[in-house]
Parts: structure tokens; C-alpha cells; sequence
């Protein structure tokens, strides 16, 4: 059974920084892009960034370049995103997404029709 699971959302105030997780499992994690979506109140979903297999290729939008990075341990199957100087514009649901094969989706920034296997979504709210 695939689970998708991301933690480590809350309540920031502006300038802050939160480090969301994501755990998955019942899917071949170590050869899976991995891909962090968000969506505020209103408006449609967005590609944060997304990480290739190895690590070696990243994708960011523009609105959170230089302030997030994404990351992963393939041995514990886990993916992080560190939030720095976060805004309130960064405040929505942010989501965990996995291919579940190989892709070089962070080419053509991330997109999620190229991911598979989703998780439920952590809140992440930024106070001003």
C-alpha cells in the first residue's frame, strides 16, 4: 500500500522558517522524483520544487528561489523542504508528491501530472 505522509507544518510568523518532511513508503522511493506542491485558499495549485532521484537535479519556482530548499535521504526515504524568510504570500496547504518511477520531471518544472502517489498535506500559515 503506497503512503505518502508530510509533517512539520504550523504557524510561523513572517521572516521565519518552518522544515516540512515527507515520508513514503510502498513505492520505489530511491528511484521516485520527489515534489512539493502548495495550494492557497482561492487559488490553483502550485509546483514549489521538485528533486530527481540522486539529488542531483532541483527545480524551484521563482517565488520561492533563494528562500527553500529541497532535499532527500533515499535511506530513509524521506524528503524535506527547508523554509526560510517565509512570507505570507507562502501560507497554504503544501502537498508531498512522488512519481513512483523515474523521471526527469524537475526539467519541466515539475509537473504534476508526472506524479503519481500524493499525500493528504500539512498546513503552513505565515503570520505578518
Amino acid at each position: 500500500q503506497v503512503q505518502v505522509v508530510e509533517s512539520g507544518g504550523g504557524l510561523v510568523q513572517a521572516g521565519g522558517s518552518l522544515r516540512l518532511s515527507c515520508t513514503a513508503s510502498g513505492l520505489p522511493f530511491a528511484v521516485s522524483t520527489m515534489a512539493w506542491f502548495r495550494q492557497a485558499p482561492g487559488k490553483e495549485r502550485e509546483g514549489v520544487s521538485c528533486i530527481n532521484s540522486s539529488g542531483s537535479g532541483t527545480y524551484y519556482a521563482d517565488s520561492v528561489k533563494g528562500r527553500f530548499t529541497i532535499s532527500r535521504d533515499n535511506a530513509k526515504n524521506t524528503l524535506y523542504l527547508q523554509m526560510n524568510k517565509l512570507e505570507p504570500e507562502d501560507t497554504a496547504i503544501y502537498y508531498c508528491a512522488a512519481s513512483a518511477y523515474y523521471t526527469n520531471s524537475y526539467r519541466r518544472a515539475c509537473p504534476a501530472v508526472e506524479f503519481g502517489a500524493w499525500g493528504q498535506g500539512t498546513q503552513v500559515t505565515v503570520s505578518s
